[in-house]
């Protein structure tokens, strides 16, 4: 299976760094991933809603460029679906199995997401009712990820 992670911005902070190296080589046993960095707009001081609807348009189209038609599109979305590891798991098995074999997980920035990029996605999920700044949520998608791997095999979970 291929998995690809489009994010905005780009990861700064060390400790984040290496979450996500030690998730992505934990993952590298059952998937394929690629994590693609698109370089986030910067807002303008004293924004208006207007600018920010402009802002999340640039960025949806920046991301909108890097999927490709085959690709099963999920988006991480305060107002998705909420999924436990189980039914990620059971998600990402039932997609295998009906050869969906492209998933891109799509992580926008702190402005929210663009009416085309929600348009886009096949599937919206959110992990929590609490909000997380956008580059943690890497860290945290990678590890359901990982942990949804370890469901459908089966496995004990990495402690």
């Amino acid at each position: 299976m291929k998995i690809k992670i489009l994010a905005i911005g780009k990861l700064k902070e060390k400790y984040l760094q290496e979450a996500c190296k030690e998730y992505s080589k934990r993952l590298s046993a059952y998937a394929k991933l690629e994590i693609v960095e698109i370089p986030d707009e910067k807002e303008p001081e004293n924004f208006s809603q207007k600018d920010i609807e402009i802002l999340k348009a640039k960025e949806g189209k920046k991301i909108i460029e890097k999927i490709k038609d085959k690709d099963f599109v999920i988006l991480l979305d305060v107002q998705g679906m909420f999924l436990s590891s189980e039914d990620m798991a059971q998600k990402i098995e039932n997609l295998a199995v009906t050869g969906k074999s492209s998933l891109v997980f799509i992580i926008v920035g702190s402005s929210g997401v663009s009416e085309e990029v929600k348009n886009k996605a096949d599937l919206s999920i959110s992990f929590f009712f609490f909000f997380f700044p956008h580059k943690l949520m890497r860290v945290i998608l990678l590890e359901q990820i990982y942990r949804s791997f370890k469901i459908i095999r089966k496995e004990a979970y990495h402690k």
